[in-house]
């Protein structure tokens, strides 16, 4: 009698071992070697293993459906990889074991089958022989990634890179990963093919990432890996990068090419010496006021939201025990003074970190939702004049008369400095 899924489970070290039978279709005649481990068995109707390790896995037999949980929490658990290999991975070998087999895992890769995942790949580079990489990942049958690991304690750099790329080009892998179990640069062939860029044109840091960076991380799975797809986005990566450093380097001090160029549009006649000296502070105010304005309106979405998203919660029973009136009531202007702050805050910290905590006496304006951190105090509360208190690094305040919260772009460097010494 043939074997059925319903007489075993995988054990600890991958063998099958007997359970209650049931009927099921039939069993493969070997199974791999798995690292998971089984942390639960149940058979109900639904039949299904529950099998558990360094990312967990649900497999429901009936139907054959195979469902993994979530990719960012695969992607979490091995970000606490990456803060213990830190401490103590000191050694190549050891940071291949603790971050990298597991991040190969979580893509999908079975790194004990050596059809897919190649450790220590004889990469002869002319006459050269005998050089290895670290990894080389099979999909199909062909060569698809080139890993090169570094330990923990290593800074990524330009002497990595120059061994990884030496490998690249004697293989027909499009993919190359440098990594030392706290980054991973992702390098392509965008700009000749056949060799490898100069820069990543993605680089993920395990110890610190959001859901978009994990969505784009997510294209390297298995399941998902398009090469085509991913040199193309790589392409669209480099011009976007290189557009980008290019606009932020004509924000900072906008070069002569840029003046004449806007200089023409805005001026009659020939753009001289004299005249691009003339025009060159107001295109300066122009985009710095381009750039104030358009987050000021995306942060008044995101309050204007969250306000309407509160007031749409079904009413509570209030009473006196509930909620005391102490007196407080945070003015339109306060808000708007908040606004600006994070506004001009949000070029060097994310602006979520500024924060408002408003007072009798007045509103103040912190880092992090720290009094130990204050930016700037609004004494708005007057009904006849009005003042902006701002603290410097030694958080010494100094109140400046004003007209309203607008007048806080006049302390813009002020702001700044403050804040970049809590950063």
């Amino acid at each position: 009698m043939a074997p059925s899924w319903g007489h075993f489970f995988v054990g600890r070290f991958g063998r099958w071992r007997n359970t209650t039978p049931f009927d099921a279709s039939p069993a493969p005649q070997s199974y791999a070697p798995n690292p998971l481990s089984v942390r639960r068995v149940s058979l109900p109707d639904c039949r299904k293993f529950l099998i558990g390790g360094s990312s967990r896995i649900s497999i429901k037999i009936c139907g054959r459906e195979r469902t993994m949980t979530d990719f960012f929490d695969q992607v979490v658990q091995i970000s606490n990889r990456s803060k213990v290999a830190e401490r103590q991975a000191l050694t190549e070998e050891a940071t291949k074991t603790s971050v990298i087999l597991p991040f190969l895992q979580t893509l999908g890769f079975d790194v004990f089958n050596l059809d897919e995942v190649i450790p220590e790949f004889i990469a002869d580079v002319g006459t050269k022989k005998g050089e290895k990489v670290d990894f080389a990942v099979k999909i199909d049958g062909k060569i698809a990634i080139l890993i090169e690991a570094k330990p923990s304690n290593s800074k990524l750099g330009d002497s990595q890179y120059n061994q990884l790329f030496r490998y690249f080009s004697v293989t027909e892998a499009r993919l190359a990963i440098l990594t030392n179990g706290r980054e991973a640069w992702f390098f392509s062939d965008t700009d000749e093919p056949n060799k490898m860029d100069k820069r990543p044109f993605f680089k993920f840091d395990f110890q610190n990432f959001d859901k978009g960076q994990v969505d784009e991380l997510a294209r390297f799975q298995k399941p998902n890996f398009a090469i085509d797809a991913i040199v193309e986005a790589a392409s669209n990566l480099k011009y976007i990068r290189a557009a980008a450093s290019y606009i932020k380097s004509q924000l900072e001090d906008p070069d002569e090419d840029f003046i004449k160029l806007v200089g023409r549009r805005i001026h009659d006649g020939s753009i001289t010496k004299s005249v691009s000296e003339q025009i060159r502070p107001a295109i300066q105010s122009a985009l710095d006021e381009i750039i104030r304005d358009r987050i000021q309106d995306k942060l008044s979405i995101t309050f204007n939201g969250d306000k309407k998203t509160e007031s749409s919660k079904p009413d509570e029973a209030v009473g006196s025990e509930a909620v005391a009136d102490d007196g407080i009531d945070t003015t339109g202007e306060e808000i708007s003074g908040h606004l600006i702050v994070r506004a001009i805050a949000a070029r060097i910290v994310p602006f979520d970190r500024i924060y408002i905590r408003d007072s009798k006496s007045y509103c103040a304006i912190l880092m992090d939702d720290n009094n130990r951190k204050p930016v700037c105090r609004l004494y708005f509360n007057s009904a006849t004049t009005r003042h902006i208190g701002i603290f410097d690094s030694d958080k010494n305040e100094v109140k400046h008369k004003v007209s309203g919260p607008e007048d806080l772009y006049r302390f813009a460097d002020d702001i700044l400095a403050v804040v970049k010494s809590y950063a």
